[in-house]
């Protein structure tokens, strides 16, 4: 029998991580953890309850309901929707860049790979949460690329917002994770760089999968 491995995908916004993590997940049979949705929720609750929150972590449950299209709850209700809204795609960065937020969040996200068998997206996971994953895999892509790809995330939501937003926006997002003290967004030394600019989506999920059965023969 296999053995099973974790697998770690960082990247900047857009990069197309989630979406790529998701394929490969279930493609192998393990377990998928959103990060980002993550930070989303805390971020949610931020903006609904302010500062405080930020003091009383440890009060705040996310859980995933992966039988109905991977939902997620926070603290029971389902923020699904909510968390991918301009107000908190705006706040998240600032959020994410708190000390106790991320101390809390990397604890939680640490706990979850601990049976290994798990892809988990982000930005600090091959650095920070799972330093010693067995593959760490680092996408990127041209800002307008991923502004272009969230643009039809966006308008499948039912959004306004225009190319030019999103671009502005991404670049902003890749100064704000790639200077922080905590965590900066940076590819770890033996992950492996992909640059899915112009790539499609199967021809990454594969590019991985073969890594990572590689990886798995190896165990």
């Amino acid at each position: 029998m296999d053995k099973k491995i974790n697998i770690a995908i960082d990247g900047p916004a857009a990069a197309g991580k989630s979406t790529i993590s998701k394929r490969v997940a279930e493609r192998l049979g393990y377990i998928y953890i959103d990060t980002g949705a993550m930070y989303r929720a805390v971020t949610l609750l931020y903006i609904e309850k302010g500062k405080d929150i930020i003091d009383s972590l440890e009060d705040v449950e996310i859980t995933f309901k992966r039988e109905d299209g991977n939902r997620v709850l926070l603290n029971g209700r389902d923020v699904t929707e909510e968390i991918r809204s301009e107000s908190v795609t705006s706040k998240v960065s600032e959020v994410s860049s708190f000390e106790a937020v991320r101390s809390y969040l990397v604890s939680m996200q640490q706990k979850l790979g601990l049976d290994k068998g798990v892809v988990m997206d982000g930005r600090d996971i091959g650095t920070t949460v799972l330093p010693d994953a067995e593959l760490k895999v680092f996408m990127q892509a041209s800002p307008k690329v991923r502004a272009e790809r969230r643009l039809a995330e966006e308008r499948a939501r039912g959004s306004s917002i225009d190319l030019e937003q999103l671009t502005a926006q991404i670049i902003k997002r890749d100064e704000l994770d790639m200077n922080r003290e905590i965590s900066p967004l940076v590819k770890a030394e033996d992950a492996v760089l992909l640059d899915t600019t112009d790539m499609t989506i199967a021809e990454v999920e594969d590019f991985i999968l073969e890594i990572a059965q590689n990886k798995i023969g190896e165990e």
